[in-house]
């Protein structure tokens, strides 16, 4: 199995930005994407699935988030899509498929829509077609709705109880991974590696995006995997996914259930077969 190697990557600005990359094969490559104040650990269990089966391989931490640079500006799509183009171009990467799970996904697709000529398709993993407006169509009930908790002083193992209590199919590696999203202190106690500031500006920067308007204009394959998490955005996520499939040119909906939310994490192996399969099949272009 191919090892993931460490690499620091410079983008526009000064910003260098934190990647693990499997060497893989000659097949497509990926590049994977982290959601929301989550890390590129998250992506291990696939990214070594992806490279076994001969694909090169990336995941990376966007700036602001584990191990990145955490400049004060840049957390808005266009950004954010940039530091992802400075990093294909850097890796050499030629037409891969960029997938991200939840906001990652979003930004995925807007990345498909700018810059589409550097891609062969783009995945979304419960996310990619999130339409927050749908839910808030005003920003401050979004904002009071989806601020993340701020854990000041809870310790490490106490955190880490918590997310094997929320989680108790993840396995080990699933859960360390996960933990990665927080930077421990000196005390022991834990907090995000994204600061709040930065996740709201980014939350903002989503709930501002209408996936809606922009599958019509998406030149690449789309992939959506879906998680039936049976919860109340299940029914959106299942209008937002039949949308994608009527105004994108090409598009592919495959549901999970049921299924965390962090699909990635809790199901690699079926999430790495589906996305590989589409190689084999022919779904993205080569």
């Amino acid at each position: 199995m191919s090892i993931a190697e460490v690499r620091w990557l410079p983008v526009a600005g000064g910003v260098e930005l934190h990647c693990l990359c499997w060497e893989g094969g000659a097949g497509q490559p990926f590049l994977l994407v982290h959601g929301l104040a989550s890390n590129c650990r998250t992506w291990e269990a696939v990214g070594d699935l992806l490279a076994a089966a001969g694909h090169p391989v990336a995941a990376v931490d966007q700036r602001g988030h584990g191990r990145s640079d955490k400049p004060d500006d840049g957390y808005d799509f266009a950004t954010l899509c940039d530091d992802l183009a400075g990093v294909i171009d850097l890796l050499g990467f030629e037409r891969p498929v960029v997938v991200g799970q939840s906001t990652g996904g979003n930004i995925a697709l807007e990345l498909g829509r700018r810059q589409g000529e550097l891609l062969a398709g783009v995945g979304g993993v419960d996310g990619g077609a999130l339409e927050l407006v749908d839910q808030w169509p005003a920003w401050e009930d979004c904002e009071r709705a989806l601020a993340p908790p701020r854990p000041a002083g809870v310790r490490f193992p106490d955190m880490e109880s918590r997310l094997r209590a929320a989680h108790r199919s993840w396995d080990d590696r699933g859960v360390a991974a996960t933990m990665a999203n927080f930077e421990t202190l000196p005390d022991g106690t834990v907090r995000p590696w994204l600061s709040f500031d930065r996740h709201m500006r980014i939350l903002r920067a989503l709930w501002e995006q209408r996936p809606s308007e922009v599958f019509p204009e998406l030149r690449v394959p789309l992939l959506l995997a879906l998680a039936d998490t049976g919860d109340d955005w299940v029914a959106a996520k299942r209008a937002q996914g039949e949308g994608a499939k009527r105004l994108a040119t090409r598009c592919r909906v495959r549901w999970f259930t049921p299924a965390d939310h962090d699909i990635h994490v809790q199901h690699p192996d079926r999430l790495a077969e589906l996305l590989h399969g589409a190689t084999v099949d022919g779904f993205f272009a080569s």
